[in-house]
């Protein structure tokens, strides 16, 4: 027997350890073009959707005004004279965080007039809950930088806000504060015309005070918000009032109307249930058609029995208690409309009472409005005095002072014409940029979570075998052509590719023939039984005698890709007591299949749903053995090894396995697994046949494998 020594399983493997993957440029390249439909969907999804979400973003303006501090040529020499100047980067750096200053910031929210306001509030307006109060005007500044040109005395204010004209009017605004806060610091406070203006400023300022307090105290005093909108609020409480009471009025009117008719049918005698609302009312309607159905079953049974019957008599107490029911419910209806008319009356008593109470509060308001509007009046005016000597005030200190600020103004703010935000160019171009990086994030980020075998790197490194050969796609060709590849003798797509296969068994394979070849698999799927066939076809076209056996006896498929029956084989030669004595060749259980000159066909003879017993059995490895004398090579076509466990008991009868996976089908880890349980069997494990490639990669993993092959090979020889 050869010497059927275990091939040592690489050490990288022994213990578990993950391989590193290394990829070249063109692997990439692949794996893109493998997932184009899946990352660029998604990629273009996330793009589009991040573009329309920024382009979605509230419009954002943005003004910019200009100041520059100039140097004076004039040599200041005079002890005691406040020279404003800015001389350096530090005075400029201190102007700057004046500028950034907090009262700063408050001189300019409170210099502003209330339709400066109103612009300032205007975009957020929209955004307020019904009853929610405008924001101050604080909170409406928007964005404020200020900064200094470089290598300069220039300081620019640029202000970022929803509204352009807002934008614009902050700006503008920082700088005209900036400049009054400099000509009150730097200014001369002590002239006379400045005290006096500030003494009637203080003064005016009291009286407006005074005025003020006046018309609030009057306010509280009469509990009045608002004089307008007190009188709006008794006049919609009259007007709903007197809808009310209205209602009311023809509600009583009508429950009166109805009360009355059946006060009148009582005095005449008449059937209450006439009225519309007792015979309507609660259970009147169904005690009604009680009685007379039962009165009607009266007057028919009257005419076969006398009064005194049974049945008869037991007639009459059931329409005497009815009747007697229905009295009651409609002593129960005119109760029940008794009430209402009472409540009726009484509602419409208490909206009387509420109309008068709103008629008086409306008198009342007529008589306040006079004193109101007097106090009102006079506050304003003395407001409006006050704001005048105030204005006048700043004016004259301004021109007092103007010459000695050495700073101004270059470029006033304008309202911008278009949002700086959302900016579609810049969004285009980060959706761009986002598109291509989920876009490769997604693809490459699939080629390491995908576990599924895929290339020739998968074989050699992580599932620690050989490469045998690659196969490509032949779902082109037809079914009953591609089993037959080797034996057509036709020049078709896959013959190249079965004869690679060929020559890399015979140089990886350790033992001289004759010798068994089991072929298997993962997972169902994949390609074993075409390998089976064209590999046995190959070594029978150069002149090996060969014989494939179908042991798949769960699920056979050998006999119907060579068109032949399946009513002879394996299991019908095991029922039939395994003869190994008598010629295999024509032993009729056996039923032996000449496909070609040098290649016969052993079927599986039917199914099994456990084959276990046959296959566990001795006489199958001494079948096997049998055979071996008769022909140079056996190749057994079997069962995936992660359906069953058939594929294993038939490995320890043969002498060298193929594994056939099919690309991105089964999981590296799986056929990792099963490698590693048929090498701890014993068994050598000549490598792995890759099944089912695209033309294209075909084409680049069969060149990378030529490459490792032969610098393999040639290495060895040298």
């Amino acid at each position: 027997m050869p010497d059927l020594t275990h091939k040592p399983f690489p050490a990288a493997h022994d213990k578990e350890e993950t391989p590193i993957e290394r990829r070249t440029l063109r692997d990439y390249y692949i794996i893109l073009r493998e997932r184009l439909w899946i990352a660029l969907p998604i990629a273009v999804v996330v793009a589009l959707g991040f573009g329309y979400w920024k382009a979605s973003q509230p419009k954002m303006y943005m003004a910019t005004a200009t100041m520059q501090f100039e140097k004076p040529e004039t040599l200041v020499t005079t002890q005691g004279v406040v020279d404003p100047a800015v001389r350096s980067d530090v005075e400029l750096r201190s102007n700057l965080e004046k500028l950034n200053s907090q009262r700063l910031r408050q001189r300019v929210i409170d210099s502003f007039t209330p339709d400066e306001v109103r612009i300032l509030q205007r975009p957020y307006l929209k955004n307020l809950a019904p009853g929610q109060p405008a924001p101050p005007p604080g909170a409406c500044l928007g964005g404020v930088s200020i900064d200094a040109a470089r290598n300069s005395l220039l300081i620019s204010i640029t202000v970022y806000h929803p509204d352009p004209a807002a934008a614009a009017l902050v700006a503008n605004q920082y700088v005209s504060q900036f400049f009054n806060y400099l000509a009150d610091y730097y200014g001369g406070k002590s002239e006379t015309g400045v005290e006096f203006l500030q003494a009637q400023a203080e003064r005016l300022g009291k009286d407006a005070a005074a005025a003020e307090e006046k018309l609030m105290a009057y306010k509280k005093e009469h509990n009045l918000v608002s004089l307008d909108n007190s009188t709006n609020i008794v006049g919609t409480r009259l007007t709903t009032i007197n809808a009310a009471l209205t209602s009311a009025r023809l509600n009583r009117i009508n429950l009166e109307t109805q009360y009355a008719q059946v006060e009148s049918y009582r005095k005449e005698k008449r059937d209450l249930t006439e009225i519309s609302y007792i015979a309507g009312h609660s259970t009147v309607p169904s005690l009604k058609s009680q009685l007379a159905t039962l009165l009607q079953n009266q007057s028919v049974l009257a005419e076969r029995y006398l009064e005194r019957h049974p049945k008869m008599v037991d007639l009459s107490n059931q329409i005497a208690v009815v009747q007697d029911q229905l009295e009651k419910a409609i002593d129960l209806a005119v109760a029940d409309l008794a009430t209402r008319l009472s409540e009726a009356k009484h509602t419409e008593a208490n909206l009387q009472a509420e109309y008068a109470s709103a008629e008086k509060d409306s008198l009342r308001l007529g008589d306040l409005s006079i004193a109101y509007k007097a106090l009102e009046n006079q506050a304003n005016v003395a407001k409006a005095n006050y704001v005048q000597i105030l204005n006048r005030l700043n004016e004259t200190t301004t021109s007092r002072n103007l010459e000695k600020i050495p700073l101004h103004p270059l470029d006033p703010a304008v309202v911008p014409g278009a949002p700086y935000e959302p900016d579609v160019p810049r969004i285009i171009r980060t959706s761009f940029g986002l598109g291509l990086l989920v876009f490769f994030g997604i693809a490459v980020g699939l080629s390491f979570i995908d576990d599924r075998i895929k290339s020739a790197w998968d074989v050699e490194s992580f599932i620690g075998a050989n490469l045998l050969g690659i196969i490509p796609d032949l779902s082109s060709v037809k079914d009953d052509e591609k089993y037959n590849l080797m034996l057509s003798g036709q020049q078709v797509p896959g013959v190249e590719a079965f004869l690679s296969v060929y020559s890399s068994v015979k140089i990886h394979s350790k033992l001289d023939f004759p010798k068994s070849i089991l072929v298997t698999s993962t997972i169902p799927g994949e390609g074993k039984t075409l390998i089976s066939c064209n590999l046995a076809g190959s070594f029978a076209r150069h002149g090996k005698k060969t014989l494939l056996i179908d042991c798949d006896l769960r699920r056979p498929m050998l006999h119907r890709h060579f068109k032949q029956a399946n009513n002879t084989g394996i299991i019908t030669w095991f029922e039939a007591g395994a003869d190994l004595e008598q010629d295999p060749m024509s032993n009729p259980s056996l039923g032996i299949i000449r496909i070609s000159d040098n290649l016969c066909l052993l079927c599986s003879g039917g199914r099994s749903k456990s084959p276990t017993e046959l296959l566990e059995n001795p006489v199958f490895g001494q079948l096997l053995e049998r055979f071996k004398k008769q022909f140079d090579l056996v190749v057994v076509d079997s069962p995936p090894l992660g359906a069953v466990t058939d594929s294993l008991l038939i490995a320890e009868r043969t002498d060298e396995v193929i594994y056939v996976c099919r690309f991105n089908r089964a999981y590296r880890k799986h056929i990792r697994l099963y490698m590693k349980a048929l090498r701890n069997g014993k068994n050598e494990v000549l490598g792995v046949v890759l099944n089912g490639l695209s033309p294209r990669r075909v084409e680049y993993y069969t060149n990378y494998r030529y490459y490792r092959s032969y610098k393999k090979y040639y290495g060895s020889q040298g």
